[in-house]
């Protein structure tokens, strides 16, 4: 049977609202100015916290050993700040549990692979009365290794009882590309996300597009 992997941040969910406050929450909590800006800086929120952070210290003009020791300090706070208000502005993509509800009544597995720490996704996607729709969640610190490495993409794929030779990946940015590419699979790109264009076996402008390009690329579920 088919499998379908799908990213969580900018896939499933416009979480950039969330992270962002919590980025600026934690360099405020460190003695710096806020520096994250929601809607210019949405697409960076998705590359993850210690991004953020990073690009941060960049705007500050803090380099070198002062930054890291800086990013270092912030990203726990950055962490328990997220955990805290994790859903006050997150919101799904328009169509997203209709588009995965489709696919399982077709016979397709779902899953989740992010580079979100899996304890934050377990609790967002609960949250977001989503996690039993997927048959496995591989997080940032579930294995020794975060996508874009494929052992990521693997482990989702087998946690859902499928084969990586009849399975996709659906995401938002150049990290689920590599990943794809990386474990031999087409990639689906969402094209609403901030991102970007990047190149993909298939690019879906809403999620009313998915079963269609699942379905070209993998074929039908049962067969």
């Amino acid at each position: 049977m088919g499998t379908v992997v799908f990213d969580l941040d900018g896939t499933l969910a416009d979480t950039s609202g969330d992270l962002i406050v919590a980025a600026n929450a934690a360099l405020e909590a460190i003695g710096l100015t806020p520096q994250i800006v929601r809607g210019a800086d949405d697409a960076l929120s998705f590359r993850g916290g210690r991004a953020m952070l990073a690009e941060a210290m960049v705007r500050l003009g803090r380099t070198g050993e002062e930054a890291e020791a800086l990013i270092a300090r912030g990203y726990p706070v950055l962490l328990e700040a997220y955990g805290d208000a994790i859903d006050v502005h997150t919101r799904l993509y328009p169509g997203a549990v209709e588009a995965v509800d489709a696919l399982r009544a077709a016979g397709y597995r779902t899953a989740i692979c992010t580079n979100k720490p899996e304890g934050l996704a377990e609790t967002l996607l609960a949250r977001l009365d989503l996690r039993d729709r997927f048959a496995a969640l591989i997080g940032a610190d579930t294995l020794p290794v975060r996508k874009p490495d494929p052992a990521t993409y693997r482990a989702a794929v087998a946690g859902a009882g499928g084969e990586v030779s009849r399975s996709l990946l659906v995401g938002d940015t150049e990290t689920d590309r590599l990943t794809a590419a990386a474990a031999g699979v087409p990639f689906v790109l969402v094209g609403f996300g901030p991102a970007g264009p990047i190149p993909a076996d298939a690019v879906i402008d809403h999620f009313d597009g998915l079963s269609a390009a699942v379905s070209r690329l993998i074929g039908a579920a049962g067969d």
